[in-house]
């Protein structure tokens, strides 16, 4: 008898579906000379002091196994950090756990937290993992759309709509990925509330705090009586371009740190120790990167999004991380369609809206982590292709 692969296929695990930006990739990979305005990884080397601390750890034979939280050194300069810029304080030694990049921290955070049937409400669109990840946790995902007409943020109010007696966690990440919309702090305290009455846990992903271009940025974990049921996460991929070093963390009560660790223990069991110490290196020494590339984001962000409008694509101004998500219904094609249409014509890879869930849809993904020359050549070839009669 012939071996049924899909037989040992776990059920949970073959209704995940692909990532829509790693599908859409593997379209990308064989085609020349395609501009790229899709993976979300800032086209900035590391700074090469960071680079440097990592080569410099390798001389000393800096090789082994550290604690399953992470060097303690680091855990120490992370409290600092998230004290002084999100006004959070943690304790180092049991509060504070560092994973292999975010997408692990969440992963863990989901796995410690959930039992099966418990709903997760997160807002989108968003990125992709939240919902797979939480059904992988056994979790119920509960998607709250968010509208262009509101900045893309997420309301108190329609939190408040989506739960049910079954709610355990709500899911934040702002400023967010796909749409860069951020939150004011008056509606965070609303959302606050919401969690309070509801009994809600709250893990919000702050990976993108840094690039944020207008306001002031708010962690919902500094609010009055937040801490104790916040899940903080945030990394270094973004903010200090170190996306290969996979380094992200997690803070929050000791109970949920421990709980996070005893499965980190079994799976990955610590982070890389050579990477752990470049991001010591790049917290106490890196601000003034993160200041420099904002900056570059920031010039590159109004170029794009006046282009963008000005060839008839209505996109708002992102107000933080390095996306836009311009709406392309003018053209009457569906995301997947000005995608596969946009590459094959103009060799322009921008990420179909729906990859980041229903709400998407009518609109594509745009990262300007791309050299200034590019982005102006891709709004260029995206242009003609939009004039291009249907």
């Amino acid at each position: 008898m012939d071996l049924n692969p899909q037989r040992f296929i776990a059920r949970h695990v073959g209704a995940i579906p692909r990532s829509g930006i790693r599908d859409f990739f593997d379209i990308v990979q064989g085609m020349k000379d395609v501009i790229s305005l899709g993976v979300g990884e800032p086209d900035f080397v590391t700074p090469w002091h960071i680079r440097e601390a990592a080569i410099y750890a390798l001389e000393r034979g800096r090789t082994s196994y550290t604690s399953n939280l992470g060097l303690l050194k680091l855990r120490e300069a992370i409290a600092r950090n998230v004290e002084k810029n999100f006004q959070a304080a943690y304790d180092p030694k049991k509060e504070i756990l560092v994973a292999v990049g975010v997408s692990e921290a969440m992963d863990l955070a989901f796995r410690a937290v959930l039992n099966p049937g418990d709903e997760v409400i997160y807002h989108e669109p968003c990125y992709v993992s939240y919902a797979p990840g939480i059904t992988l946790a056994g979790g119920v995902p509960v998607a709250v759309p968010c509208r262009a007409q509101e900045g893309f943020s997420v309301t108190a109010e329609a939190i408040e709509r989506a739960a049910t007696p079954r709610s355990k966690l709500l899911v934040l990440n702002f400023p967010t990925n796909p749409t860069g919309g951020t939150m004011a702090r008056d509606e965070l305290e609303k959302i606050a509330q919401v969690a309070r009455r509801r009994d809600l846990l709250v893990l919000t992903d702050e990976i993108y705090a840094e690039l944020t271009f207008e306001g002031e940025h708010t962690s919902i974990a500094s609010l009055p009586g937040m801490k104790a049921r916040t899940i903080f996460l945030h990394g270094f991929s973004k903010a200090y371009a170190m996306t290969g070093f996979r380094i992200g963390y997690a803070c929050g009560p000791a109970d949920v740190i421990e709980a996070m660790m005893r499965i980190h223990q079994y799976s990955m069991l610590c982070a890389s120790i050579i990477s752990q110490e470049a991001a010591l290196e790049a917290l106490e020494h890196g601000q003034a990167d993160t200041v420099e590339m904002r900056e570059q984001y920031r010039v590159r962000r109004n170029f794009l999004v006046n282009a963008l409008n000005d060839m008839g694509l209505p996109c708002l101004v992102p107000r933080g991380s390095f996306y836009a998500f311009p709406n392309i219904a003018p053209t009457g094609l569906d995301s997947r369609q000005f995608t596969l249409q946009l590459l094959e014509s103009e060799k322009v890879a921008c990420v179909p809206g729906n990859a980041f869930g229903p709400s998407g849809e009518g609109f594509v993904r745009c990262c300007f982590a791309t050299a200034l020359d590019r982005l102006e050549e891709a709004a260029r070839r995206m242009e003609r292709f939009v004039a291009r009669p249907r």
